[in-house]
């Protein structure tokens, strides 16, 4: 809930808030906020205090110190925090991406939407971009809840232990920036939640799939395709990014052709045996590093599920990131299989001595 205090529908709902007990930790660290806004908006400027406390005036204007800024109440954690008001909060918060991505570029992202299906790698990627403000706007889908064996890769903890990925995703989200239009679809995927997901009018920019139901993943390609939507996907082994620009190749197989001309419909009912084998067509078994390769066969057996590492994650969010900011500013990113491979760089034969970092500087 955001409340302005120089409405006064809003400031009576806060004062109500307050009063009713349910407020358990009052954060207001607004002064500190407008100080880093002067300063930002006048980069080149030594500011003595004196000074700064006049320009902090400048900002607040006619209003008041009290009635400026937003209240953001957070019911889940019971936190009531008062923040600048959006535009000024967005300025301030990208404020250090400067200018790995201009303040136009930075304007542009945040009218972007983006998709995000199966909140694992998902959870990381969804978190990388709106840190990086890539958009405004955020749907995500995932039918699981948080369990106590994904703590070794989701950053949560285990007071939230049952609670819908979903929405420990958009907490997480709205926590970061919460100016942020965020809907979820806790059923993930199915055919009921499809069409609202992807949206007509107010459709997706950007798809990040990450589900691992056969279904899901090549409708979501199916509507993808039909809408011209690009889609990214991170497959958690050897830094394997898929990159599929159906938004300048409507006709491209799915899968870059790798699973066929396979549908939906053909994949529903699969075993988990046609699963593993759907998988590995589409990461390409040959691809696969060998402890990946290994778990093939250990699966359901002394495996209870896909290995995954935090770091894997956490790549495959930078991952992500990185090349949805690209594809969302229409820089050329092409279809394709990429590996960034951290085993295969970060090795011995790869290291640069100290003689050569001297030589080079």
């Amino acid at each position: 809930m955001l409340l302005r205090p120089s409405v006064p529908a809003e400031d009576a709902a806060l004062a109500a808030l307050l009063d009713s007990g349910a407020v358990r930790e009052v954060h207001d660290r607004l002064d500190e906020q407008l100080e880093e806004l002067v300063r930002c908006t006048h980069p080149s400027r030594s500011f003595t205090p004196q000074a700064l406390s006049e320009a902090v005036e400048r900002v607040c204007g006619s209003l008041p110190l009290q009635s400026y800024g937003t209240w953001v109440w957070y019911p889940w954690s019971a936190r009531l925090v008062r923040v600048l008001p959006r535009e000024e909060f967005r300025r301030v918060r990208t404020d250090r991406n400067r200018d790995k991505i201009t303040r136009a570029e930075q304007e542009h992202l945040l009218t972007r939407r983006i998709g995000v299906i199966g909140l694992s790698v998902g959870n990381s990627a969804a978190l990388t971009c709106a840190m990086e403000g890539l958009a405004g706007s955020f749907r995500l889908a995932d039918h699981d809840r948080l369990g106590l064996s994904n703590l070794n890769r989701l950053r949560a903890g285990v007071h939230e232990l049952g609670v819908d990925k979903t929405v420990l995703c958009a907490r997480q989200l709205y926590e970061l920036d919460p100016y942020l239009d965020v809907e979820i679809h806790p059923g993930g995927l199915t055919e009921e939640s499809a069409d609202a997901f992807f949206g007509g009018e107010d459709g997706l920019d950007l798809l990040v799939e990450e589900c691992d139901t056969p279904w899901a993943k090549v409708a979501a390609r199916e509507y993808a395709r039909r809408l011209g939507v690009p889609v990214l996907m991170d497959a958690n082994d050897r830094g394997l990014l898929d990159v599929e620009r159906f938004d300048l190749e409507p006709d491209r197989p799915l899968f870059h052709g790798r699973a066929g001309d396979v549908t939906s419909d053909e994949v529903r009912d699969l075993d988990r045996a046609g699963l593993v084998d759907f998988l590995v067509r589409v990461v390409d078994e040959n691809g696969l590093s060998p402890a990946m390769r290994n778990a093939l066969d250990q699966l359901g057996r002394t495996l209870s599920s896909w290995p995954q590492l935090a770091s894997g994650v956490a790549l495959g969010g930078a991952l992500v990131a990185d090349t949805a900011r690209r594809v969302l500013l229409g820089q050329r990113v092409d279809s394709g299989r990429y590996y960034v491979d951290l085993e295969a760089l970060v090795a011995p034969d790869r290291a640069v001595r100290t003689a050569e970092v001297g030589a080079a500087l």
